[in-house]
């Protein structure tokens, strides 16, 4: 699975989803071996991580809205995706 970006022992994923199970553009958040999936509106489509790490995920996504969605559309056209900076 694509990694997009790395931050606080948080690591953010996506990968190209045809015919999968969540139906709507949204990216993965691993935390020490739990994962959660969140769409880009930053509803929680399955999964969980800690409440504090959730919430620096969920400002992130937010922050870096436009750039999860053009790498949604790349990697669901088979295309290499982009990597996105950390939270600081």
């Amino acid at each position: 699975m694509p990694t997009l970006s790395v931050f606080y022992g948080i690591i953010i994923t996506m990968y190209r989803e045809i015919g999968g199970k969540h139906h709507i553009p949204h990216f993965h958040a691993e935390y020490q071996g739990q994962e959660v999936a969140i769409s880009f509106e930053g509803e929680i489509l399955e999964g969980s991580i800690p409440l504090k790490k959730l919430k620096l995920v969920t400002a992130w996504a937010e922050i870096h809205k436009e750039d999860l969605e053009a790498n949604w559309k790349l990697l669901s056209e088979g295309r290499e995706y982009f990597r996105i900076d950390p939270l600081r």
